[in-house]
């Protein structure tokens, strides 16, 4: 059986990172937009990462384009947009498809381990969150409506 961690992704500088690096970790994975109303969520998403980090918590962020044309930048403009409008410090990877032909490994896995509405897979729109286990294994996915301070009772279950 496959988890999370053996995929890989490229960061926003380029670089490649084994998802395994995040092995023993609970993760939230996000699929992000710079120009969408939900991107305030953001603030909501560092605020996680930063009271639970020392507990072995990660955010990992995954700017998408494909809701609407929300993310049309390319990667030094959305790493400078992440640091100097909500000062994120959790890992931002580079821009990627999270459904049709040319989805990302790691979302054709993590979007079949945790259904949406109905049993579907596709992605709905951005701020899509999915929760991951110390053992890399999707535990729950949640609606872009969820705010990230929703999650806490969560979190706090698999930290």
């Amino acid at each position: 059986m496959s988890t999370v961690y053996d995929f890989t992704a490229s960061l926003l500088d380029g670089s490649n990172k084994s998802l395994a690096d995040f092995s023993g970790k609970v993760l939230l994975v996000v699929n992000t937009a710079s120009k969408c109303g939900f991107t305030p969520q953001y603030e909501g998403l560092e605020a996680l990462y930063r009271k639970y980090q020392s507990q072995g918590f990660v955010v990992l962020g995954f700017p998408c384009n494909q809701f609407g044309g929300q993310e049309p930048g390319d990667a030094a403009d959305i790493a400078r947009f992440c640091s100097l409008t909500y000062d994120v410090t959790f890992p931002m990877f580079g821009k990627i498809d999270v459904n049709g032909a040319d989805v990302h490994p790691l979302y054709r896995f993590i979007k079949g381990e945790a259904k949406g509405v109905l049993g579907t897979e596709a992605i709905k729109w951005n701020f899509t969150k999915f929760l991951v286990d110390r053992e890399g294994t999707v535990t729950e996915r949640f609606a872009p409506s969820v705010a990230p301070d929703q999650l806490a009772k969560e979190i706090d279950k698999l930290l």
